[in-house]
């Protein structure tokens, strides 16, 4: 192997190509990236780059050091396809890369929704999307969200601290009611309400309505509710579509591997964002769109790409993320059922500084955290994976 071609120029990508160079790959190695700038951090997308006490340069993820990994960097011209028969990766400008390995690692694209070309409307996934957003935030100015995750929880958090005006909408009873559970997701909603955000649960968008510009979110219980700017938050999309017909199994839920990255079709690895795969700590496969996610996961892919067995995959790290809402620090780590039992193992919910372990059949599954990041460190420790499986046993 001579040449890997790493598709994605975020963190995903970058890991993947420090990992080649950990690993000792010598060969040329080409990160293709569908944006015109070098990787950077997209957690401060919607904190402190929203709020403007960060810049663009403050996003870097590259370093001095990386100048020594000698990548062969392709910006601003995404990948189109995938010819495996000839060994290339194809450009949209028609440009062909010959590799003799590759990984996928082209992330995932913001969900929107009908009405989405109207101005005034924002999804959030790039500094282009987040500088747009700013400059709608002005004070006393009305913002709806739409979703109640974290990204939605975190735009509502800036928006208050730049004196807007917030309406969140979720269509679930409770925000964030599917990852926690009723009883904490509860007590993470009632930091909306601490700090002046408007909460609608419960119920579903229908329309954006306006001219040139969102005037209105139109919504399933008749109410309309009035907005001078709108931030659909409601998920994520693989970006997949390129691979169609390159033999490599995907779906609308991502690229199909196995815990280690492996995908079906030999010499071609997966990580990050675009992945659809195997999660010990689960017991089945999912596609996990978190930042320590696309940190770690693509060193197994690099390692099991240059059939090399230094990562020890049988004890992966737990899914984890975290969220920083109105000065609370979010911490999750695990992956929760419904069904799980769920304990408050250190403080209590009022004072809004509390641990909660998640227990199915008796093992702890799952840890949260808000404000008790030490805490939170001991409990997760604890957390073992509870399944193996491969990338043929997904299809």
């Amino acid at each position: 192997m001579r040449t890997v071609a790493v598709v994605g120029g975020s963190l995903a990508g970058l890991s993947a190509a420090r990992a080649l160079r950990e690993q000792e790959f010598d060969g040329r190695v080409v990160v293709v990236g569908a944006e015109d700038r070098l990787p950077y951090d997209r957690p401060p997308l919607s904190k402190d780059f929203l709020a403007g006490k960060v810049g663009v340069d403050d996003l870097a993820l590259t370093t001095d050091d990386d100048a020594d990994l000698d990548l062969d960097w392709r910006l601003g011209d995404p990948a189109a396809g995938l010819d495996r028969g000839r060994g290339a990766v194809v450009l949209a400008s028609g440009q062909e890369i010959a590799a003799d390995g590759v990984v996928l690692a082209t992330g995932a694209r913001a969900r929107s929704l009908p009405g989405a070309q109207l101005g005034g409307v924002h999804t959030l996934r790039t500094v282009e999307d987040a500088l747009a957003l700013r400059r709608d935030l002005t004070p006393g100015s009305r913002l709806v969200v739409i979703g109640g995750g974290f990204i939605g929880g975190e735009v509502a958090s800036t928006a208050r601290e730049l004196g807007v005006e917030v309406t969140m909408i979720e269509s679930n009873p409770i925000p964030l009611g599917r990852v926690l559970g009723a009883e904490i997701a509860s007590a993470c909603a009632g930091l909306h309400g601490d700090n002046g955000v408007r909460l609608i649960a419960g119920t579903v968008v229908t329309g954006l309505v306006g001219d040139a510009r969102v005037r209105e979110v139109h919504l399933a219980d008749g109410r309309v509710e009035s907005a001078d700017a709108v931030v659909v938050g409601i998920g994520a999309l693989p970006n997949v579509e390129w691979l169609a017909g390159s033999g490599v199994d995907h779906d609308h839920r991502g690229v199909w591997t196995d815990a280690r990255g492996a995908t079906n079709v030999p010499q071609v690895v997966a990580a990050g964002d675009c992945t659809f795969s195997h999660c010990a700590f689960a017991g089945t496969a999912l596609r996990q769109e978190h930042w320590t996610h696309a940190l770690q996961q693509p060193a197994a892919a690099v390692t099991t790409l240059l059939g090399r067995t230094t990562v020890d995959a049988a004890r992966p790290p737990a899914p984890y993320f975290w969220s920083d809402q109105y000065g609370a620090r979010l911490q999750f780590a695990g992956h929760r059922l419904p069904g799980d039992a769920v304990e408050v193992v250190e403080g209590d919910l009022e004072s809004r500084r509390f641990v909660a372990g998640y227990r199915r059949d008796g093992e702890l599954v799952a840890v949260f955290a808000m404000n008790q990041p030490k805490l939170f460190g001991k409990w997760r420790r604890q957390l073992v994976p509870r399944h193996a499986t491969t990338v043929a046993e997904l299809t």
